[in-house]
């Protein structure tokens, strides 16, 4: 899946890397449909644990944690642990990093406020420090301790790693449209090499880093910060760990805002195609605009978004045949590979469609394209000196843990392009190839699709966007429908999630319901 952060000083956004995970591959935990059936698990649902505490996890949740300054002025942060194995608590640890500001008012705070911002992969903490502690309305802050902690696998806690970086330049330039046999078969040695490289750094941990897992994780940090119940906002993928943490604790939920909702009940090719339908949707919108403005390269007042997407697609083609330069100390050039990681990067935010039209322009008139390459770089998270943070390896590590894979092999992908392709012309191809990597996996999956119905939780608040590329907004809808107490709201708009984009509907709904417990009415719409 994508993951990567905003180029608005907002909320930071999370997609995965193109290579990484095609697409939003989510996590399960019984039996149900498989990756062939493209289709919904009809029956399989996520079962709650025991409500009481097993002994073996006494030492776990009876913890106290150790609290330092740190990082970012007013910010402080611990260590957690919690066992490597749920089923083999005595086999040893994992170390989860955490991070916390307190509440800033002096009313009494109302507890802990625990935010994800997806991936899987997405730094949480990072998240916390850029953003959350301080952009948050003020009022929750006021309220809340603000706290993040980064899932296993993840960032400051204990990293999955795969390549160096080096090795991940090259994999990110790889084709992800073969032409001929010679590219197919590259890209496929591509995904094993990055595969193996997961294997050999990180052998031990890919077999424990579970969407389930980290959500009994997250019930071991309520109880070391002294809270009865969980009070959570996540945003993409992260609605998908706040519904199984809610599917596996209902008693214990509290205020929980799923923002930019995943259907858990899908496949993992079901959810690749839905998401290149998103994609589709959101640069239909993109193309829209771009006509209306006067630096569009695409195309002028009048031209209709499919040949938008025409002219786009001849560029690719253009690259895909004669990279250009970059002026990237490394030596990079832009292909098709990284060009249209950078424009997908492009249609999580519509603010930054105007980034996205200048750096058009200069690939295409100039044959300059340092523009695609800085928003591509922002999306897998490569810093000016060639390194890459840990995402695109957690997630995939995540992903293809949760979830069988789309495709065993690439006569599967070929057969099921034309499917792609219709749902988009320009990205199609792409994201159906991108859909192969966890066939090489070294770890089997342990998860399939399921529904999560979490009876008996307090309500929980679903938000879909009409226009999301990433979470398309079905997806919110039927996890509204799965979950027996949630409320879905609405927001008809552009961009991926809602909470904190500039709708004071959504924001002031979501702020009543963190600060009074109101949840919104039943199927609430704002724009």
């Amino acid at each position: 899946m994508y993951i990567r952060r905003s180029s608005r000083p907002r909320r930071p956004r999370t997609a995965a890397a193109l290579l990484a995970a095609a697409a939003l591959l989510v996590s399960a935990c019984s039996s149900g449909g498989t990756a062939s059936t493209g289709g919904r698990a009809a029956e399989a649902v996520l079962a709650a644990l025991p409500q009481s505490t097993p002994s073996a996890l006494s030492p776990y949740y009876g913890q106290k944690l150790s609290w330092r300054t740190c990082g970012v002025p007013g910010f402080e942060c611990a260590t957690m642990k919690a066992p490597l194995d749920y089923a083999r608590p005595d086999a040893g640890d994992v170390r989860l990093a955490v991070a916390r500001k307190k509440a800033t008012g002096k009313a009494k705070p109302l507890g802990s406020l625990l935010v994800n911002p997806g991936g899987p992969g997405g730094s949480a903490i990072g998240y916390l420090e850029q953003y959350a502690g301080i952009g948050y309305p003020a009022k929750v802050r006021a309220r809340y301790d603000m706290v993040a902690v980064d899932p296993r696998g993840v960032a400051r806690s204990e990293p999955v790693e795969c390549l160096g970086g080096r090795q991940m330049d090259t994999y990110t330039q790889t084709d992800t449209t073969p032409d001929n046999r010679k590219e197919r078969d590259e890209l496929v040695d591509a995904y094993k090499k990055f595969a193996e490289g997961c294997g050999k750094r990180s052998a031990e941990l890919l077999r424990h880093v579970s969407t389930v897992e980290a959500a009994r994780d997250m019930d071991i940090l309520r109880a070391a910060l002294g809270d009865s119940k969980l009070t959570y906002v996540g945003a993409s993928y992260g609605t998908f760990l706040g519904a199984t943490y809610a599917g596996l604790f209902p008693d214990r939920v509290g205020r929980l805002v799923l923002d930019g909702a995943m259907d858990p009940s899908l496949s993992s090719r079901r959810l690749n195609l839905d998401q290149t339908a998103g994609f589709e949707t959101a640069f239909q919108s993109f193309a829209k605009d771009c006509v209306q403005q006067p630096d569009c390269p695409l195309g002028r007042k009048g031209t209709t978004p499919a040949r938008v997407g025409d002219n786009l697609s001849a560029f690719f083609k253009k690259l895909d045949a004669h990279p250009i330069p970059t002026g990237d100390a490394d030596g990079r050039k832009l292909g098709e590979a990284l060009a249209t990681t950078g424009v997908i990067a492009a249609m999580y935010d519509e603010g930054a469609w105007a980034q996205l039209r200048e750096a058009l322009t200069s690939a295409m008139k100039e044959h300059d394209g340092a523009g695609l390459l800085v928003l591509s770089d922002s999306y897998y998270e490569r810093d000016a000196g060639g390194r890459y943070s840990n995402l695109m390896s957690a997630n995939a590590a995540v992903n293809c843990l949760d979830l069988p894979g789309a495709f065993a092999g690439p006569e599967q992908v070929e057969k099921a392009l034309p499917s792609f392709e219709k749902a988009s012309p320009v990205f199609g191809k792409g994201l159906a190839w991108a859909s192969l990597n966890c066939a090489y996996w070294p770890v089997q999956p342990t998860g399939a699709p399921h529904r999560i119905k979490a009876k008996g939780a307090a309500p929980i608040v679903v938000v879909g966007t009409t226009r999301d590329p990433a979470t398309p907004y079905r997806w919110a809808q039927s996890l509204s429908r799965q979950l027996t107490s949630a409320r879905l709201l609405t927001y008809e708009g552009d961009g991926h999630t809602a909470f904190g984009r500039g709708s004071t509907c959504i924001d002031s709904t979501i702020d009543a319901y963190l600060l009074r417990g109101t949840p919104p009415t039943q199927g609430k719409r704002c724009s």
